[in-house]
């Protein structure tokens, strides 16, 4: 009992004694600036506002394609699922930084035949036998079985493990922050490349009426020539407006088409697969006001992830200096072991 109790009284000084933690605390930089600007009001402090919920920003364009695009974003894209599998990853570092502070228990399962040599002959009396080392030895040979449990902790005398898990939590966050980058970065670039495209598709409309008149006037003047009243000047001159308006048409369905493998992308979809139909813009583009820039700037999560960058590796230095104190480890070992296996987990008095 008096065992138990000091070592009870060991655990407790050495928890008391894990408190001290080696290695800066993360402060973060401070930056000198002014209160308000006086050549204009309104300026103020930023507030960082990276975990404010944005919500569905491209409904304000009321744009039942747009949204339904939108929406595939976060379901299909092959690079945002990347993001997130690497935020995943940052999640199951933390959790390995924290088993640190638990012991770890080791449990094995082990058997041995041994076989006396045929060639080393009879030994004189006949078969032995002994019971001391768990063993039974004979011209049969001896088995041997095994479970062993060896408990190993080393406690976080300088904080090594602490720091550890203050940069994996860091980490973590940080990696957050680049899956909302890359998520509000795939959903700007589908909202580009989709008002583009819509906005051939206009061109593409006007073009379609101005290649029809350039047809209609060189058809006119054809006939004008004919009859004497235009020259051969005139109808090249016809020509050359009708082709140059046709090469301007395939330039934008060309466009149009790059513009449609590159939402395809976006919303993880094969190109080949993958059509818009064309529908110009029929409503106005909703109205920003003055302002919003330097709002949007506290929203970042690009500006929250690389200050939670600095946090890691300020926690890292802790960890680096802990390196140069001595590491002290607790190991307790047990187990069963017997001859035979019906005696294998029994305990012997």
């Amino acid at each position: 009992m008096m065992s138990r109790v000091r070592g009870l009284l060991l655990l407790v000084v050495m928890g008391l004694v894990s408190g001290c933690v080696v290695g800066p605390n993360y402060v973060r930089p401070v930056v000198v600036a002014p209160e308000a600007y006086k050549e204009q009001d309104g300026w103020k402090i930023a507030r960082p506002q990276d975990d404010a919920f944005r919500g569905p920003w491209w409904e304000r364009f009321e744009d039942p394609a747009l949204n339904a695009l939108e929406t595939r974003v976060s379901e299909a894209n092959l690079n945002l699922v990347v993001a997130e599998a690497t935020y995943r990853q940052a999640r199951a570092l933390v959790r390995e930084a924290r088993s640190a502070y638990f012991p770890t228990a080791t449990l094995g399962v082990g058997y041995t035949r041994n076989r006396q040599s045929a060639n080393l002959g009879p030994v004189s009396g006949g078969p032995s036998t002994s019971t001391g080392t768990g063993t039974h030895s004979s011209s049969g040979g001896s088995n041997f079985f095994q479970l062993p449990l060896d408990i190993a902790w080393e406690p976080d005398f300088w904080g090594k493990v602490r720091r550890s898990v203050e940069s994996s939590q860091a980490g973590a966050q940080a990696s957050a922050g680049d899956l909302e980058t890359a998520r509000l970065s795939f959903q700007t670039e589908l909202a580009q490349d989709y008002f583009q495209l819509r906005t051939l598709d206009a061109q593409k409309a006007l073009l379609d009426a101005t290649v029809a008149a350039y047809e209609r006037s060189l058809t006119l003047t054809r006939t004008r020539h004919t009859s004497g009243v235009a020259s051969q000047v005139d109808v090249a001159q016809a020509e050359a407006q009708l082709k140059s308006a046709q090469a301007q048409y395939l330039d934008v369905g060309v466009l149009r088409a790059q513009l449609e493998h590159a939402i395809a992308l976006l919303v993880g979809q094969p190109p080949s697969a993958f059509s818009l139909p064309a529908s110009p813009l029929a409503t106005a583009p909703p109205s920003i006001p003055v302002g919003v820039p330097s709002e949007l700037l506290q929203r970042r999560p690009d500006v929250a992830a690389a200050e939670r960058r600095v946090a890691s590796a300020n926690a890292q230095i802790g960890v680096a200096i802990a390196a140069f104190y001595p590491t002290i480890t607790l190991s307790a070992s047990t187990g069963f072991e017997s001859s035979g296996i019906a005696t294998w987990l029994t305990k012997v008095a």
